[in-house]
């Protein structure tokens, strides 16, 4: 297999500059021949071109990380494909090749052919027929969205998602959530954050200007984005669309009933579910009927964080209930609306105002390319005790022409700051009516936050990049501090304002929190400017619960009162207290899958629901894992108890362990880490068919299989069998599993020289976590743990804090972390040729390049146990070809070719008969891809 230079990410480390800042200066925020397989060139002939020559036209285009990402919303995209007719289509930008495998021992681009063949499957199921792959690595489970533009190299992908998007020409484009709320898997903000981006940008010709220019694309703006999620609380049953209440009265969110039936006569609460048990691989085969009372399914909801078309808001209305509403203004024109291709816009360069201060908001009115709009007026609709336009004239307006009129708003000097207002704009012509709006956000003349996390603070940049500054402000500011420990806490006060300011800032901690000093003054605070104060914070009561046990949701929350010459505001924030221990040193425990007396020196809990289903009793699950220091080396272990064994997987397979009962051993080395990518972490199977535990890395620095170890107990092995590229040098491990089986226990000894980095002694972080599988299907039901949060093993900073007693640790030269995964190729992968084939776009969001001027399949014969096939080819590259059959494209043979100019004669082997031939082309300076096809003679 060839693979392509765009599918590995940058192994350098060097993480490229913020693309926010690129988005910003924008108008939008901006092989070889095969021996015995070729039998030469000859002259080429003119032949009928074999490829579909219309572009797909879409509707709604939903745009996510991995397949299985959109397996939530089919319901929908299946009611208005066969309501509405609305043709819908899927970005994935992986393949999901570094996730689990339920089915078979298949990773990297072989589960990556798996599971975009389970995900054609499944949203076919609710008869949407497009997937796009911009053919991005997969890799560990990471909440950075950082670390995937970095690995999907960011701007290579917008660029290809805009391609799509103006190929394709969707009216909606639906995503993710692109905040780095917590548990938020980066590479679903990531996949947000390009959906938006893309969003953005494709109707601007000065981006991507060669697509327009070289490929003959037309710029081209979606109407409308959506979140396919929604912040707030519901119910089910058939009123659930009107009877959802926002957390933020100004989202516009809306809901669609999964228990409306399809033709069938299904719930599509049941297709939806019938799609998702396709995902298999992901263990969801066994995934249960829903209920068979409509009343009792719920909505999918979605929130509409952008529109430039007419809408209606998405509140508790009867007008808002149906499942046009979302598409209304985009692909379907409201009942009494203005007519369809009609443009509304308000917006503003700032939506930040301060108390008693305006802003200035534009109002577009577009006018659709063959109707005019006829004494258009819009009707302004302030916040109760707000000022400013109350309405505007726009005229007629010429077919295809915009105007433009410009609203102010000032808000009363007495509204409360740090909350959100509504400015709705109701224009009204002789075609029809039709609404927008615009939120604002009420900021006091000189605010007090809490420093945010890294991940959290570049966000907050990057959203009014995109023109979608409502985004700012989704993630509660925490910090962690260890239990009975004490952090400088960072209070960034901002002026708002437009002159010198100076006050105070007071803290109101939590019982069993204390400040040296709860007050702290700022003076000649510069218009504009933001200073940092520093504030020590103390946990003076280190019985207070840790983790999620602690506060709600394990957050101690409390307020930051700022003061300034127009009064004072308050803001909030959270604590998160994490475990912590301290490790001695003793003499080096023996590996021998005991836990004898006195050979650790701490004894941690390691209890704690993570997530999943609780444990139904001790016996069901619980553990104690123990950490000792000897020398250079650091010793842990786990005494599990399990009454049900999962499935048994061969060492081979010593990998994605969390599909089995298993041990996770996360350590940062000096606790400063925002990623994962920059840490050690263990995965350990306590035991495998060969009767040995074993090891490997993943979800780290250096990923990769350890090897397979000492196991004692019934059908034991004491053999060691080392990975010959070791990942961790030094490293060692033993089990022990009792009959009958009622638990096991894991030790290891990881050698400190082995970790990515030296490891700070005062402030080491470190978490042990336990995976529990009680069925054979290869899924887990429960994990444990010792700091615990929600998606916790990709968050360091929210690991346990570990003071290592002993002498100085081992130097460690830091080097880039391991970034280079193998992903699969469009080119590879004969459903993605078909569809090419089908559809006129192009792979890999690469160029479309036509057959007829660079290769083409001309006539394919079956002789015997092989297909003959005729390829013409004007341009030097690598054919790709697949014999297929049935209508999923069953693979039945393949063969890969570098060719030259001419016309050439292909053997492709087969293994049964098939149906048609499929030509993938990759042409020698990778300009872009050809598909074409042709029918077995």
């Amino acid at each position: 297999m060839v693979q392509r230079t765009q599918q590995t990410s940058n192994s350098t480390g060097a993480a490229p500059p913020p693309r926010w800042r690129r988005l910003a200066t924008t108008s939008a925020a901006a092989a070889l021949l095969g021996a015995g397989l070729v039998t030469g060139p000859a002259a080429a002939a003119p032949s009928p071109e074999t490829t579909a020559t219309k572009a797909t036209d879409l509707d709604v285009l939903f745009v996510g990380a991995h397949p299985d990402d959109e397996s939530g919303r089919l319901s929908t995209f299946g009611e208005w494909g066969e309501r509405y007719g609305s043709r819908v289509g899927v970005v994935t930008i992986t393949r999901g090749e570094g996730g689990g495998n339920a089915v078979g021992p298949e990773e990297g681009p072989a589960l990556g052919l798996i599971r975009e063949r389970e995900e054609r499957a499944a949203v076919g199921t609710a008869g949407v027929r497009d997937v796009f792959n911009l053919d991005k690595v997969d890799f560990y489970y990471s909440v950075s969205a950082p670390l995937h533009q970095q690995a999907w190299d960011a701007e290579d992908s917008l660029e290809r998602l805009v391609r799509i998007v103006r190929e394709t020409r969707p009216e909606v484009v639906v995503t993710m959530t692109p905040a780095p709320t917590p548990g938020n898997h980066g590479g679903h903000q990531e996949a947000a954050r390009l959906a938006a981006e893309a969003y953005a940008v494709a109707g601007d010709p000065s981006r991507f200007r060669s697509q327009i220019t070289k490929e003959g694309l037309r710029p081209y703006a979606p109407a409308k984005l959506f979140l396919n999620s929604a912040r707030g609380s519901g119910q089910v049953g058939s009123s659930c669309p009107r009877a959802f209440t926002p957390t933020d009265p100004t989202d516009d969110v809306y809901g669609v009933w999964a228990g409306e039936r399809a033709a069938s006569g299904k719930t599509w609460a049941l297709v939806e579910r019938e799609a998702q048990r396709k995902y298999a691989s992901q263990g969801w085969a066994g995934f249960p009927d829903p209920s068979t009372d409509p009343e009792a399914i719920g909505c999918d909801y979605f929130t509409q964080v952008a529109s430039r078309v007419p809408f209606t808001r998405g509140d508790q209305s009867a007008a808002a209930a149906s499942p046009a509403t979302m598409l209304q203004g985009a692909t379907r024109q409201a009942r009494g609306g203005l007519p369809l291709g009609t443009g509304l816009e308000l917006t503003g360069e700032d939506v930040d105002v301060v108390p008693g201060q305006s802003v200035t908001l534009e109002a577009r009115l577009t006018a659709p390319k063959r109707t005019r709009l006829v004494r258009a007026a819009g009707a302004v609709t302030l916040p109760q005790g707000w000022s400013g336009t109350t309405s505007v004239s726009f005229g007629t307006v010429p077919r295809g022409t915009t105007v433009t009129r410009t609203i102010t708003v000032t808000a009363p000097s007495g509204v409360t700051a740090n909350t959100r207002a509504l400015v709705g704009l109701d224009v009204r012509s002789g075609a029809g009516a039709g609404s927008t709006n615009q939120k604002l956000s009420v900021t006091p003349s000189v605010s007090g936050t809490q420093q945010l996390l890294p991940q959290v603070a570049e966000f907050e940049e990057w959203a009014p990049t995109v023109g979608l500054p409502q985004l700012r402000g989704l993630v509660t500011p925490v910090l962690t501090l260890p239990s009975g420990g004490t952090r400088t806490l960072g209070i960034d006060v901002t002026n708002h304002s437009d002159a010198a300011e100076s006050g105070t800032v007071t803290v109101d901690l939590p019982d069993g929190f204390a400040a040296a000093d709860d007050t702290i003054s700022y003076e000649g605070l510069a218009p504009g400017a933001t200073q940092r104060l520093d504030l020590e914070v103390t946990n003076t009561d280190d019985t207070l619960p840790t983790s999620n046990e602690g506060g709600v949701g394990g957050d101690y929350g409390y307020t930051i009162t700022t003061t300034s010459s127009s009064g004072s505001s308050t803001t909030t924030a959270a604590l998160e207290l994490v475990p912590t221990t301290q490790v001695g040193e003793t003499a080096a425990p023996t590996l021998d899958g005991t836990v004898g007396a006195g050979e650790y020196a701490a004894t941690i809990d390691l209890s704690r629901r993570w997530e999943g289903e609780a444990c139904t009793s001790p016996a069901d699950c619980s553990a104690t894992g123990y950490v000792t220091r000897s020398g250079d080396d650091l010793y842990v272990a786990a005494e599990v108890t399990d009454d049900v064994k999962s499935a048994v997987l061969a060492a081979s397979d010593c990998k994605r362990h969390w599909r089995v009962d298993s041990l996770e051993v996360a350590i940062d080395p000096d606790g400063s880490s925002e990623n994962t990518s920059t840490t050690f972490k263990i995965g350990a199977l306590p035991f495998t068919a060969e009767g040995q535990s074993c090891a490997a890395r993943d979800a780290d620095h250096t990923q990769g299989p350890i090897g397979a170890f000492p196991m004692s107990g019934e059908g034991g092995s004491d053999e060691t069998t080392l990975d010959p590229g070791n990942v961790a040098p030094g490293f060692e491990m033993a089990s022990a599993v009792g009959a009958p089986y009622t638990g096991y226990v894991i030790e290891m000894k990881i050698p400190l020289a082995a970790l990515p980095a030296t490891v700070d002694p005062d402030r080491m972080g470190f978490n042990m976590f336990v995976y529990d599988s009680d069925t054979q299907d290869k899924a887990g039901q429960t994990r444990i743990g010792w700091s615990t949060w929600g998606g916790v093993q990709g968050d360091p900073y929210r690991w346990g804090r570990v003071e290592l007693g002993g002498g100085a640790p081992p130097e460690v030269e830091s080097v880039p972390p391991k970034l280079d995964f193998p992903g699969l190729d469009s080119l590879d992968s004969p459903q993605s040729i078909e569809q090419a084939v089908r559809s006129g776009v192009g792979l890999s969001g690469l160029p479309t390049l036509a057959p007829r001027s660079t290769a083409r399949v001309r006539r394919a014969t079956q002789r015997g146990d092989a297909v003959v096939v005729t390829v013409d080819v004007d341009k030097r590259g690598t054919a790709h070809l697949f014999a297929v059959t049935g209508d999923d494209t069953q693979q039945v043979g393949s063969v890969e070719v570098a060719l030259r100019p001419g016309r050439h004669q292909i053997r492709i082997p087969v293994t049964e008969t098939p149906s048609s031939v499929l030509l993938g082309f990759d042409p020698d300076r990778r300009t872009g891809t050809a598909s074409s096809s042709v029918r077995v003679r």
